[in-house]
């Protein structure tokens, strides 16, 4: 079963956006090819649900971030070698030669190209395939206790036939005569085709452990370790976690069990609720991907998916005002969450979009009754305190914590580190005055 999320999860936590400067994905992608692109795009798109799967990739990241390795060609070496390798070749070595010198006699009595582009396809192809040899040799050789070893082999297997042995012993800048045109053109792209394609596979796969091991060395990300769900164990155990794509982000630590799943979070309007709860989603998120975190460390059990509510629309096309949108929300996440999946669950002031009265009675009712799910762990922000304290009263099972504010000379300063308790900062009227808006309001009466 794949670790499942949705479209407004993905929005809310602004996770893909190949085209985005602010993305989740805009963060790792410093790939050197386009393959390698690609490949990190599906990755983003399929995060994994198997603890040993989610290990092993953290693993080969490790591997390459503590190694500092660099990418061995060029985008412009990938790309013809990919072109080249695309194109159909002929069946029998009779048809090369054919193909050949019919494009080589053109080549004498018409000026033709085609064969001069075959002829220096070859060479890069040869130029292309010496440095990936050689960057997978020295890479096989420290790899033995890593799970990449394998398909570290497997290039290194394909390179081993006799008659790419003998291409490798080529200079790719010699020129070549016209029988070993023939020859290598029926090498490459009929006898070895395929497995050469597969080598372009396993080069793009390193382009991306490669830049995302990076972008883990200079942020000073931290890899999780996964563990298998097991009934009455889940845990989400993260240890100085923070935003990801916020300089200087104040972290904190969260942890989420069987007997303690649930937060319940207050505090003022930019007192960090918000950050703290988008945060740990992504960490979840990234974590599933088996990529690094936004964290010193962070151990966690395998979820079947996550859906958070955060940034919820109104839908003008459907008549939907901004309270019955999250009220289907809400509604479509009670239904995964009563299916018994152990899911993680983001809400973001529950039922902003309605009156004072109605939000607090039905935030109680609401988070009681999905806090009575253990398998799925929650959090849950509210500006309406009181909601919290009768929460408090009544569920052992819930966390309640909070941002706190302190003013200094009556402007509000805030720490952004949790602490335990609920919320009791009323300082909206406060900033709309120290903003002076009334004023305003009244100069522009007045005048």
């Amino acid at each position: 079963m794949a670790f499942k999320v949705d479209k407004q999860t993905l929005d809310d936590l602004n996770i893909p956006g190949k085209y985005k400067g602010d993305s989740i994905f805009n963060l790792f992608d410093h790939t050197r090819s386009r393959g390698g692109g690609q490949l990190l795009e599906s990755m983003f798109h399929h995060p994994l649900s198997d603890a040993e799967a989610i290990n092993a990739r953290s693993g080969i990241l490790q591997y390459f971030q503590e190694r500092e390795i660099e990418f061995p060609v060029s985008r412009e070496q990938c790309e013809e070698a990919e072109q080249y390798l695309g194109s159909a070749g002929s069946n029998s070595m009779a048809g090369a030669t054919l193909t050949i010198v019919r494009k080589k006699i053109l080549r004498v009595i018409a000026s033709g190209k085609e064969y001069d582009t075959i002829h220096d396809g070859i060479r890069s192809l040869i130029g292309f395939m010496h440095a990936v040899n050689d960057f997978f040799t020295q890479l096989g050789s420290h790899l033995f206790q890593y799970p990449y070893r394998e398909t570290i082999q497997e290039v290194k297997q394909i390179f081993n036939h006799a008659s790419l042995r003998q291409l490798l012993a080529e200079q790719a800048t010699a020129k070549l005569p016209l029988a070993k045109v023939i020859k290598y053109h029926h090498l490459l792209r009929t006898v070895h085709q395929q497995a050469l394609r597969r080598v372009l596979q396993i080069l793009y796969e390193t382009d991306v452990y490669i830049a995302v091991s990076r972008v883990a060395r200079e942020r000073k990300f931290a890899y999780a370790w996964a563990t298998p769900f097991v009934e009455g164990e889940n845990r989400i155990d993260i240890t100085r976690v923070f935003h990801p794509r916020l300089n200087g982000a104040v972290s904190n630590n969260v942890r989420l069990d069987h007997g303690s799943n649930m937060i319940f979070l207050t505090g003022a309007n930019m007192a960090g609720k918000s950050t703290l709860m988008k945060s740990v989603g992504i960490a979840v998120y990234l974590a599933h991907m088996g990529f690094p975190v936004a964290a010193e460390g962070m151990a966690f059990s395998v979820q079947d998916g996550m859906y958070t509510s955060i940034n919820v629309p109104d839908n003008l096309d459907k008549g939907y005002s901004h309270f019955y949108a999250e009220v289907l929300r809400v509604k479509e996440v009670a239904e995964e969450v009563g299916q018994g999946r152990n899911l993680v669950i983001i809400f973001d002031e529950l039922f902003k979009g309605t009156n004072v009265k109605d939000a607090y009675d039905a935030t109680v009712a609401v988070t009681a009754a999905f806090a009575e799910n253990r398998n799925s762990a929650f959090i849950v922000s509210t500006h309406i305190t009181e909601a919290g304290q009768t929460l408090q009263e009544q569920h052992a099972n819930m966390k309640f914590v909070y941002f706190p504010t302190i003013l200094e000379k009556g402007i509000p300063r805030y720490t952004f580190r949790l602490q335990e308790g609920i919320s009791s900062d009323r300082h909206g009227m406060m900033i709309i005055v120290n903003e002076g808006i009334l004023d305003i309001i009244r100069g522009k009466v007045a005048t």
